[in-house]
């Protein structure tokens, strides 16, 4: 299991360091609402890395991904692939990176983030972690790295839940932070914001040719 986890955690903080959910819940926590809308953005969040990674596992929990010694060429052919996708978002997300001193606008949807409502925030943090490609890509590859490791049924519980908690950490620790000192957090996720805003783009980059790369090796690995 141990194996097993070990691989999950460049997803998990491939999925953690998303910089539009983490914009977008600040900016519901700087806002009115902002105790209810924040708190529905982030159960949204998780709602949505939970179904991904569950729906992964049951399609897979059919292809008998794992074997005596490791995991199946299946297994192996689907990480291929999926870190080719990862290593072609990774070069567009590059390709995309703001010029230095380049003013980098916000999607227009979060204009009318002040009043988004906790039942919206909810649904919005679900398409965000569930929809968004890239954050789609990296829970398939979690759930078919969790199916592939031939773990039993307790052992996948654990592993769903470490990877869930792992990747939506960044989304919830801001939120129980701000509703334990809210004063105290406001400027310091105001700061947060404007760093991202500016910087993520690049990180994320390299971070997602990072994991397509390691997917794309482990496939490879598994198929020689």
């Amino acid at each position: 299991m141990g194996a097993v986890i070990g691989d999950l955690l460049p997803l998990a903080v491939g999925v953690a360091v998303s910089p539009i959910p983490i914009i977008a819940v600040i900016l519901m926590m700087l806002a009115p609402r902002a105790g209810a809308a924040s708190v529905g953005f982030a159960l949204g969040w998780v709602a949505g890395i939970v179904v991904v990674v569950t729906i992964t596992l049951l399609f897979a929990s059919g292809a008998d991904l794992s074997d005596d010694d490791g995991p199946s060429t299946t297994a192996s052919w689907i990480k291929l692939i999926l870190g080719v996708l990862l290593l072609t978002v990774g070069v567009l997300q590059w390709r995309k990176r703001p010029a230095p001193g380049e003013s980098v606008p916000l999607p227009k949807w979060m204009a009318a983030i002040d009043h988004v409502t906790a039942a919206k925030a909810v649904g919005l943090g679900f398409l965000l972690s569930a929809v968004n490609p890239k954050n789609l890509l990296m829970c398939v590859s979690a759930g078919v790295t969790i199916a592939a490791g031939g773990l039993d049924d307790d052992e996948v519980v654990v592993a769903v839940a470490v990877f869930t908690v792992l990747a939506a950490s960044t989304v919830l620790l801001p939120v129980v932070a701000f509703l334990v000192a809210e004063e105290r957090m406001r400027h310091p996720l105001d700061e947060l914001k404007g760093w991202l805003q500016t910087n993520n783009t690049a990180v994320m980059a390299v971070l997602i040719l990072v994991i397509g790369v390691s997917l794309f090796g482990k496939g490879l690995g598994g198929l020689l």
